[in-house]
Formats: structure tokens, sequence, C-alpha cells
């Protein structure tokens, strides 16, 4: 299987992941209007599945180092099946509260409050686990993203025409989001082997413990999505023969392409994380908060009517966001 060489290397696919999951949002943002988010949803899930299947039968099967997808997949323990599932459990109640807190408040709130918070509690609790990296520089930089995430809510409370409800249930779903997110990586890396050369029997090699993980997702989207058709946050409700009556293949494929988008990201990290630690690679891949505020910002434009002296707030919080990166990096060096 392919297997990053260098720390180098892997750096560079924290980086791939960070743009992945800063960026898969845009495809919920394009079907929005015409697409409400629980159905958008199940094509996203789809999307994560089938991509981390194709990994696992590609990049997971190739080449002479470590075991084999299929092979690793038959010798996998029930507590590593049970973790990397559980882990699906949860990161997908997370992402679902993350993608409302889209719909209310809009990309350049929900991702860096809800991601930035599984980002500070992310890096705790899997350096806690493996403490791969200089801590010092390590939390520096998540305490430096931390600040960005404070800055881009007081920016986004500054718009006029934010409504005060919007704000509050926007703000509350990301914090929910943020906070469950950050546990759910824990239990897909500890269902994963930390030699992924000479994997240790019973535990995973990253491609089979995202394709579990990913069965998780998909599996508790008929609890967890069902919910938010039938009780949504924002917008009427939704029911299953909608997904069939009013989808349209393009619709329908904007949403998987949404979840192969993350899917990479999600892989990416996995399989960077025996050079870099479990810490490392989820606290870069969660830089995407910097990327999906980028988006918010420049493409969006969700600020475009924010008053005088927001802009050197805007600056601020990126330099903040893009420090703290650097600092993130160089922990393990």
């Amino acid at each position: 299987m392919f297997i990053p060489s260098t720390y180098f290397v892997a750096v560079i696919l924290c980086v791939i992941t960070m743009f992945c999951w800063g960026s898969w949002a845009n495809t919920q943002k394009l079907t929005s209007k015409s697409w409400a988010f629980p159905l958008f949803y199940w094509d996203y899930t789809i999307g994560i599945l089938l991509l981390s299947l194709v990994f696992g039968l590609t990049l997971g099967s190739t080449g002479a180092s470590g075991r084999g997808f299929i092979t690793d997949l038959v010798q996998g323990s029930q507590s590593a099946y049970l973790s990397a599932f559980i882990g699906g459990i949860i990161f997908n109640i997370a992402n679902l509260l993350i993608v409302a807190a889209i719909s209310v408040a809009g990309m350049a709130v929900a991702f860096p409050v809800g991601i930035g918070i599984a980002l500070v509690l992310g890096v705790i609790v899997n350096y806690t686990a493996n403490p791969v990296g200089n801590p010092l520089w390590l939390f520096l930089g998540v305490a430096l993203v931390t600040l960005a995430i404070i800055l881009d809510a007081l920016i986004y409370k500054r718009l006029p025409k934010a409504k005060t409800s919007s704000l509050r249930k926007g703000l509350l779903l990301s914090i929910a989001g943020g906070v469950l997110m950050g546990f759910f990586f824990r239990f897909v890396a500890a269902s994963v082997s930390i030699d992924f050369v000479s994997p240790e029997a019973g535990l995973f090699t990253p491609y089979s413990a995202v394709f579990v993980f990913a069965i998780g997702i998909f599996g508790s989207n008929f609890l967890w999505n069902t919910i938010f058709m039938y009780k949504p946050i924002e917008g009427k409700k939704v029911q299953y023969g909608d997904y069939f009556e009013k989808g349209t293949p393009k619709l329908h494929l904007i949403g998987v392409v949404g979840g192969v988008i993350w899917g990479i990201g999600m892989a990416l990290s996995m399989i960077a994380s025996e050079k870099a630690g479990f810490a490392i690679s989820y606290g870069l891949g969660q830089g995407a908060t910097m990327v999906a505020a980028a988006w918010g910002v420049f493409i969006w434009k969700e600020f475009k009517e924010a008053p005088k002296g927001t802009n050197p707030m805007i600056v601020f919080m990126f330099l903040s966001f893009i420090t703290g990166l650097a600092l993130i990096i160089i922990s393990r060096f």
C-alpha cells in the first residue's frame, strides 16, 4: 500500500487535507437554494463511502509495504471495527450540526467556530493518546487558531443584517458540532496500527480504518439524518420520497462530489499520521477553518456588508490562522 516516506510528504498530504476539508461545503452552498441539506447529505455520505472503497482497492492494495486492503479487513479485531465504526457515528452527527450551521449562519462563521473548536479539542485528545511533537509549539499554534476563531465570531456579529436569532442558533450549532467533532478522530486512530509497514495484528491500516469509518457514517445516517429531515433546524421538513422525486442528476452528483472531496481529506490525514503523529495530522487538516473562511469572505462575500474597521480584523484573523498552522507544522521537528 502507499505509505509516505518522509515527514515532508506527510505535511503535503495534511495540507491537501486542509484544502479538501475546507472546500467540500461549497458543494452544499451550490445546492442550498433548490435542495434541502438533509437530502444533499445523503449523496455526501455516499461519496465518502465510495471514495474510501476506491482508495482501499487502489492505493491500499498496491506496493510491497504494509498489509493489503482486503487482507487487512479480514484480520481486523472486533474492537478495531467497533472503534472505527463509532468514529463514523460521532463524526456524522457532528458534521450534520455544522452543515446545519452553514445553512443558518454561513460558511464564514460555521466553519471557523465549529471546526476550530474541533481542532483545539482534537489536538488535545490525540496528543494525550499519542504524544508526538513539541507540546510548546503545538499548543501555541492551537492557541493562535483559537484566537482566530474568536475574531471570526466577533466579525460576524458586526454584520448589520445578521439576525440575533440566526447568530445565536448558528453559533450554538457550530459549538455543539465542534465539540463532537473533536473526538471522532481519536476513535478512528485507536483502530489503526502506528506502524504501517508492519502493522500490528488486529489493528487496521489507514485504508481499512477509513472504510469502516465511512460505513459508520452511512449507517448512522439512517438515524441522524432522518431526524434532520423530519425535524429540520432550518426550512421545511423533507421526506425520503423527495430524494428520488425532486433530485436531479446534477444535484445528486454535486453531493457525491462533496463527499469525495471530504473523503480524500480524511484518507490522506490518516495516511499521513504515521510520520506526522495523529495530533499534528488532525490539527493541520483542521486548518480547513482558514480555507473555509477564505471561501466565505472572498467568494461568497458573506462579510461584504460589514461596517468599517472590519477588514483589519479579517486580516488579523487569517494571520493568526496561518501563524498557528506554521507552529503546528514545526512542532514535529
